[in-house]
């Protein structure tokens, strides 16, 4: 008797149909497994016929061979277990071939017939809603993910005994009831970030550079001495970035799924705050291992990827940065084929400007001028260049520590920042563009303009600073940023001068 049961895998973050063909026929007892598979997929006949023994099903001796297609994709995970255990059960007839029609199965069974959670379930579903499968059956613990994607109904199993019930009695069976989110109430919940700006006492130049970062989704660096407040700034920068729309939360629970770090959760409502320890692998970082899964870079998309100590950072991950940092995603190369994972985040770098951290006090630093020009020289110059704002931390006075007036709050500078937004959603409609950060160097000129002045003062500060042509661009979608702030219509003077205080500190990289 042949099945065939549709199931669903992930390549990078972007999902595909599966075909689990089942056949079982007189012959010498065996079972058999095709169609390019991973060791966790071979190892399911094993789970699979346990499990249904377990479940009091018997399996009979015969030739079982199963085929999943396509047979020249790769396939990985345990989530086919739940399929291949259906397919073998339609081909015993215990239920009808309608009953799985259009019905999507993934899970990975126990050997006690429980049905456990599985990765990728939210981007598998959601392209099984694209192709107008009516439902899908996963994992109990995945209902809720899966419940998000609207336009398919999503029942989650506990254990093969209920799929076979519903196998049977259809909507009769209660165990199996459609999953319900409302997604809207997820976002909605009213909850304010425990870090916020107003905790952060003086340093009022590197709050102003953390504002135009997060207004245009620029790239930063603060640089100074410890203990003055460079973390501290970072933490909150999440805190004043406008909240994530639906569709960029989709975006960032698909990559969570796949990496099997979405918990609990069914949707990711908060912007990703990433901040690797610099001892951190390269694979790990950009993504890749012998199975790809997505890296750091990806896992901060939509968010804020935040490197802490940047010179301790290895030159290989730092270098390695610079394509995603322009393209946006990352491309993955293995053996067995290559993924792309998304990779769109706000960089936010740290740093001392010396091994021991005081330079330029003389009075505590140290070190001498080749130590420090080798620590600053571990930032490759093309890293540095694509950095839009960097601002200098001095040490706080005790006057500002003890002050008992409190700065600005996230909250009112997050306004400022969702206005600023506001304005750039309207100037970028019907473009790719979201930000200003993403103004290509062919639309600077269109989204940029400059006056005569303007233009003057542009050539001068290109000549004083010594830009590339890339840091020119980047110079205009600062003051771009700054002038949105500022709710002004074109760039003024006032906006490319303060643009210009942002490039990186000459004195440290000369």
């Amino acid at each position: 008797m042949y099945s065939e049961i549709l199931s669903g895998a992930i390549v990078g973050i972007q999902a595909y149909m599966v075909g689990v063909e089942v056949d079982i026929a007189p012959g010498l007892p065996c079972f058999n497994m095709v169609g390019s598979l991973g060791s966790e997929v071979r190892e399911s006949r094993e789970r699979v016929s346990v499990a249904l023994k377990n479940a009091k099903i018997p399996i009979p001796c015969a030739h079982i061979t199963v085929n999943l297609s396509p047979a020249d994709q790769r396939k990985e995970g345990t989530a086919f277990d739940l399929p291949i255990a259906v397919g073998v059960l339609q081909s015993m007839e215990y239920f009808s071939e309608e009953s799985t029609k259009d019905v999507l199965f993934l899970g990975e069974l126990g050997l006690n017939g429980e049905i456990r959670r599985v990765k990728g379930v939210l981007p598998i579903v959601r392209e099984a809603a694209r192709l107008g499968i009516r439902e899908c059956i996963v994992p109990r613990e995945n209902a809720q993910e899966g419940a998000v994607i609207p336009g398919i109904k999503v029942r989650g199993a506990g254990n093969i005994g209920e799929i076979l019930q519903f196998l049977r009695d259809g909507e009769k069976a209660q165990e199996l009831l459609p999953a319900h989110v409302e997604v809207e109430e997820l976002f909605d919940d009213g909850r304010e970030p425990e870090e916020d700006f107003s905790q952060v006492n003086g340093q009022e130049a590197a709050k102003r550079a953390a504002e135009i970062a997060a207004a245009g989704f620029h790239n930063l660096l603060l640089t100074g001495p410890p203990g003055a407040g460079k973390s501290m700034i970072a933490r909150r920068i999440p805190g004043i970035l406008p909240p994530l729309t639906v569709e960029e939360s989709l975006e960032v629970t698909a990559v969570y799924s796949v990496a099997g770090m979405l918990g609990e959760k069914a949707l990711m409502t908060d912007r990703p705050f990433q901040s690797p320890h610099h001892t951190v692998s390269q694979a790990a970082f950009i993504g890749g291992s012998t199975i790809p899964k997505p890296g750091v870079i990806s896992l901060a998309h939509r968010g804020v990827l935040f490197l802490d100590e940047l010179p301790e950072f290895s030159r290989g991950i730092l270098d390695g940065m610079r394509q995603p940092l322009e393209e946006h995603r990352v491309h993955v190369s293995r053996v067995n084929g290559s993924v792309t994972y998304p990779a769109e985040f706000m960089l936010v770098c740290a740093m001392n400007p010396c091994p021991c951290g005081y330079y330029p006090n003389i009075n505590r630093c140290h070190c001498t001028q080749p130590q420090v020009k080798r620590y600053m020289g571990k930032i490759s110059g093309p890293v540095l260049d694509r950095i839009d704002l960097c601002v200098e931390l001095r040490p706080v006075e005790l006057e500002s520590i003890r002050a008992k007036v409190k700065g600005e709050s996230s909250r009112q500078i997050r306004e400022r920042v969702m206005a600023a937004r506001l304005i750039q959603e309207k100037r970028f409609r019907g473009s790719h563009c979201r930000f200003n950060a993403d103004i290509e160097a062919a639309d600077v000129e269109q989204y940029c303009p400059l006056g005569e002045e303007e233009q003057a003062c542009a050539g001068q500060l290109y000549d004083s600073l010594n830009l590339s042509a890339r840091g020119y661009h980047r110079l205009l979608k600062v003051a771009r940023t700054i002038a949105d702030l500022e709710g002004a219509q074109t760039i003024q003077t006032e906006h490319l001068l303060e643009a210009a205080c942002y490039r990186p500190a000459q004195s440290y990289w000369l």
